[in-house]
């Protein structure tokens, strides 16, 4: 059984190196390297609005580093074009990016591609992108990309993974790159566009094709075989999961997504060849305990396949009444029970 890991309800996650086995080395060495990480994407903002960190023995911590005191070996940061406040643009990325290098932790760039956020739901173009035809949009695309990457590449940090958009199920830069039935839009092209501006930075860069909910194979595999079809290039396949989200007034039981997930690993595997990572996964923080056992179910169910390179959970250091979002894994700015699982 493979040793469970820590982190900020960081979860863990494998790298894919520039092996042709698929498997990232760690320090040189032959053996893969499991991550265990977090988006902590939100940190910046919460230490300007004054919130602080705690471990254990309620020592203040800067967040990045409580993760590393933790267990935790890597990060997730998102990117936006131009959003109005700041946060998550370039700047405040290469902040975040560095504090993570100099702590010896493993960089995701996530990159949404738009100036707030895009999901499924949504997949807004920035406002310096609109009226843009595809091929000015990829363009711009492309060089959004590689200006980010070289700025954290000048500023020493080594970029491990870069997600070419964010929770692209339903395409990305809509309309053009909306995907829907048997039309894949313009989003083959942009992601290639993204792709190459990667490789172009950071060569052994990781690319991951990300989709949510990672527990709805007909989904999928719908997806991803439309995908085969336009020969889309990427590395790695990036999941969502968040097998308990608020319905009908109450969080149901994290247990038929979750063990629907862990199923549709070897097939997800089997039919595409990609290695697979949890670079999203999130419970309700008021149910740590239930958070707990589903990251162990998970962790323990997957141990065997070398494939399934591990989980990220996603902005674990936020809560309700710092900055609103109910599926953290901190309370009173300490790490929950939520967390155990990754020091077992």
């Amino acid at each position: 059984m493979r040793k469970l890991l820590p982190c900020l309800a960081f979860a863990a996650l494998t790298l894919l190196g520039a092996c042709s086995c698929g498997k990232a080395e760690q320090g040189g060495g032959s053996a893969p390297f499991f991550a265990k990480g977090a988006d902590i994407s939100w940190v910046t903002l919460m230490e300007k609005m004054g919130h602080k960190f705690y471990n254990a023995a309620g020592q203040e911590r800067e967040c990045t580093a409580l993760l590393k005191e933790i267990g935790g070996n890597a990060v997730r940061l998102r990117v936006w074009v131009d959003p109005a406040d700041g946060w998550c643009g370039l700047q405040d990325v290469l902040e975040k990016a560095r504090r993570a290098q100099a702590l010896g932790l493993k960089v995701m760039i996530d990159f949404h591609y738009s100036d707030s956020w895009a999901d499924p739901g949504k997949q807004p173009v920035p406002a310096a992108w609109q009226g843009m035809d595809p091929a000015a949009m990829a363009a711009a695309l492309g060089a959004h990309t590689r200006e980010v990457l070289q700025a954290l590449k000048d500023a020493g940090v080594d970029v491990t993974w870069v997600q070419v958009g964010n929770e692209t199920t339903n395409g990305m830069l809509w309309e053009s790159g909306r995907v829907a039935g048997t039309n894949a839009g313009e989003f083959v092209r942009y992601f290639h566009a993204g792709r190459e501006a990667v490789k172009a930075v950071f060569p052994q860069a990781q690319v991951i094709l990300h989709l949510d909910n990672g527990w709805d194979l007909p989904t999928l595999n719908w997806f991803l075989t439309l995908m085969k079809g336009n020969a889309l290039q990427y590395d790695i396949l990036g999941l969502s999961l968040y097998p308990s989200y608020w319905e009908d007034g109450v969080y149901p039981d994290w247990r038929p997504k979750t063990e629907r997930f862990v199923a549709n690993l070897p097939a997800l595997h089997r039919n595409y060849g990609k290695p697979i990572l949890l670079v999203e996964f999130g419970m309700p923080v008021s149910e740590p305990e239930k958070a707990r056992d589903a990251l162990e179910y998970i962790l323990n169910r997957t141990a065997g396949y070398d494939y399934f390179q591990g989980v990220f959970f996603w902005e674990p250091e936020a809560e309700p009444g710092r900055i609103g979002y109910p599926y953290g894994a901190f309370a009173d700015g300490r790490p929950t029970v939520a967390m155990d699982p990754f020091n077992q």
